[in-house]
């Protein structure tokens, strides 16, 4: 007989989380996700579908019709827009910037997409230029790319890509994941055919569903490759003449009639996810999209303030920094990572590590979301302060959390 293996009841130690993601949840958005589940065709249920949407076109600054969510983490709806979209040999371009533009890179050639990507140091950003006369040499179906790469802490400038793109008849595409509501991203205005996003960053909520736009363009491309599964077909329905995409699950064709007046069942809806995805946005609306811009903006100012005051130096170019995340140099002569462990042993504050060729040479401090509040930055300064000096670095007493304060001051806060 196997012996039995009864845990103790989940009690996770406090933390505050200012790295570069997840983040503390927002207190609201977990009381949503404790409400009583539904079925998934309750017309309960499904207005709360109805009302995410629209919900999300707020957020989005869209008026696509097709605003939805994604059952997975955030990379879920990176994939389910890729798979529905790329054929087998299509030219794709992918502007990369850091870790995440390897990985837009990667679905996209398990795709069967022939990627072209090009590369810009860790911690600088594109030219516009440098974009538009790729996409004018190779021509390709899709670009895409992310707005904020959290490994690199650094926001490339979107506001003319949209436009370059459809000048070359290409699909764009945005990863917003780490930067939606922290910055600004209107998607009708910069004419981006499709953006996708999780809520784990700027929206303070939970990873596991991911909220996706995208408009009329992509649905027609998507539609022309559309099937539905033998189980759940209506009578006489003709399938479309394109290849069938290859996944089930992240197949956009079917997600659009479920998400629709169709109704047509797909899978079993993430109930509780759903309830945080709607009430993410609903904070987020209450509190209006430029006041979360202004507040990220300002906390970006202290942050950095902060620890300049302690005589650390900021990595990359400071002109297109993420508002929500901050590269920071490690001191020479301590250990990074054992630093990191200190301050989540005695203080219970996490702070990021990094990746790559940034490895051990730089963390990455968060400010986003719920966790994006004075306090919290004052908090971590002090506690960062406190550990550098268990590891024997010498700095100005408590100059990092007085130019922080001072941030806020000058602002009346």
């Amino acid at each position: 007989m196997i012996k039995s293996e009864i845990f103790e009841e989940l009690n996770p130690p406090p933390r505050l989380m200012m790295g570069p993601g997840p983040v503390n949840v927002d207190p609201r958005v977990l009381n949503a996700m404790s409400m009583p589940l539904l079925g998934q065709f309750d017309p309960a249920f499904t207005e709360y579908m109805n009302e995410v949407m629209v919900l999300y076109r707020q957020i989005f600054q869209t008026k696509n019709r097709w605003t939805l969510m994604i059952d997975g983490t955030a990379r879920a709806a990176i994939e389910t827009f890729m798979v529905s979209v790329i054929q087998p040999g299509d030219k794709v371009l992918v502007p990369v910037f850091g870790r995440f533009g390897h990985l837009i890179t990667e679905i996209a050639e398990r795709c069967g997409a022939a990627v072209e990507i090009i590369e810009v140091k860790w911690g600088e950003v594109f030219d516009p230029q440098q974009i538009e006369d790729t996409i004018k040499r190779i021509r390709p179906k899709l670009v895409a790319i992310c707005q904020g790469d959290t490994s690199t802490t650094q926001a490339q400038p979107l506001e003319e890509i949209g436009e370059i793109c459809a000048r070359y008849e290409a699909l764009s595409f945005v990863d917003a994941t780490a930067s939606l509501v922290g910055m600004d991203l209107p998607v009708d205005k910069w004419k981006i055919d499709c953006v996708s996003i999780g809520l784990q960053k700027c929206l303070a909520g939970p990873p596991g569903i991911a909220p996706i736009t995208f408009n009329d363009h992509v649905a027609e491309i998507i539609n022309s490759r559309k099937h539905i599964e033998k189980g759940i077909r209506p009578k006489g329905f003709q399938a479309a003449k394109g290849p069938m995409v290859a996944s089930n699950y992240f197949d956009l064709g079917m997600l659009m009639d479920y998400w629709s007046e169709a109704r047509l069942n797909h899978h079993t809806e993430a109930t509780s996810m759903l309830y945080a995805a709607r009430e993410c946005a609903r904070v987020a609306l209450k509190e209006g999209l430029q006041a979360g811009f202004d507040r990220h903006a300002l906390a970006s100012r202290a942050m950095v303030a902060g620890l300049e005051g302690l005589g650390l130096k900021i990595f990359g170019d400071k002109q297109h920094k993420m508002p929500n995340v901050t590269g920071v140099y490690i001191p020479e002569g301590i250990d990074g990572e054992a630093a990191r462990a200190d301050m989540l042993h005695d203080f219970g504050i996490e702070i990021g590590t990094s990746f790559g060729p940034l490895h051990g040479m730089i963390w990455r401090i968060g400010a986003m979301g719920y966790n994006c509040q004075k306090q919290n930055i004052l908090t971590c300064l002090a506690a960062l302060e406190a550990t550098l000096r268990q590891h024997n670095v010498s700095m100005p007493a408590g100059n990092g959390v007085t130019a922080a304060l001072a941030e806020y001051r000058a602002v009346g806060q």
